[in-house]
This record gives C-alpha cells, sequence and structure tokens, in this order.
C-alpha cells in the first residue's frame, strides 16, 4: 500500500530542501509535519507563507495557540494536539488550560468564545453557532477578526489533515489526552 510519508533531505526537491534549512534557522528543528508537506514544494512554501502572513492578524501568539488546539482537537489531530500543546505551554497556558482549551471548557471568557467559536467552525463546515458569532463580536471584534478566524481554522485544518492522512512520528511530548 502506498503512503504518504516524510521527504528526508536526500529524497526532497532542490526547493524542499531550501524551505528545510530555512524552517531549521527559524525554530532549530524540521519538524515532522514539514518534512511530510515538503513532499510538495509548492505546498510547503504556500503554507509557510500563509502561515507567516497570518501571525500579524488580530489575535496575538497566546490567542493562535488557543485556536489551534481547538482546531486540532476538533480535527482529530494527534501530532498537532501534542505539538500545539507544547507551543501553547511555551506562550503561558499551564497544562490544564490547555485541556480546557481543547475541551472547550476554559474558564476565560475570551479563549472560551475563541476556541468554541473555531470549534463550531471546523465541526459545522463553516456554518458555526450564531450565538458564538453574536458573542465574538459582542467581545469586540469586527468582522476582520472573524475572517482571521476562518483563515486560521483553515490554516491549522491543512496540517490536521496532513497529520492523519500520514501519521507521522510525534516529535513534541505526548499531549494527555481530555477527559471526558
Amino acid at each position: 500500500m502506498n503512503k504518504l510519508n516524510a521527504v528526508t533531505n536526500n529524497t526532497a526537491s532542490e526547493k524542499s530542501k531550501i524551505l528545510f534549512g530555512r524552517i531549521k534557522n527559524s525554530i532549530g528543528i524540521l519538524p515532522n509535519i514539514y518534512a511530510v508537506i515538503g513532499n510538495s514544494a509548492v505546498a510547503l512554501e504556500s503554507y509557510l507563507t500563509f502561515s507567516e502572513l497570518l501571525k500579524n492578524c488580530s489575535f496575538n501568539a497566546k490567542e493562535q495557540e488557543a485556536i489551534f488546539l481547538a482546531v486540532s482537537e476538533s480535527n482529530g489531530c494527534n501530532y498537532c494536539v501534542s505539538a500545539h500543546t507544547a507551543l501553547a505551554r511555551m506562550n503561558g497556558f499551564s497544562e490544564e488550560e490547555t485541556l480546557e482549551l481543547r475541551a472547550g471548557t476554559i474558564k476565560d471568557i475570551r479563549y472560551n468564545v475563541l476556541t468554541n467559536l473555531a470549534k463550531s467552525i471546523v465541526e459545522n463546515r463553516g456554518r458555526a453557532d450564531e450565538k458564538l458569532i453574536d458573542a465574538f463580536y459582542e467581545m469586540g471584534f469586527k468582522s476582520d477578526a472573524l475572517v482571521e478566524l476562518v483563515a486560521l481554522v483553515i490554516e491549522k485544518s491543512f496540517t490536521n489533515y496532513i497529520g492523519r492522512l500520514a501519521k507521522p512520528e510525534i516529535d513534541f511530548p505526548i499531549a494527555k489526552t481530555i477527559n471526558t
């Protein structure tokens, strides 16, 4: 059976090798998910550009990690849940808070609305719960932020889908399972 695998510097295209080098220079390692996306230099470069531009959106790094955790949990990507649990911890969340973000039960109203709206967008394929949209606007967010939230959902869903298809080895500490 054919399988989507990570490429290496020996098997990657010249363009993917260059992109791998940029990733390593930026974050110090080449996470396995990027090595899988590197099967297509076009997809990897597009993803990296999209991701980089979204870093300047309406949401700060901590809020983005909260959104990424909720989306990754909704999409069932163990790789991304583990990666973003580690990144969320680096951005100031406790381990318990990362579990609450994934479950949509965090008590902080701002994070609760952001994560539950992101989960609703994923789970309802864009037809988000109107009450969550209203709560989002009531918190002072504008339409640009809602569009950017959808863009963040799409950004993370891309890596979630790659992670689910390829099942790369998780090269981050394994995230705890949510107690349901």
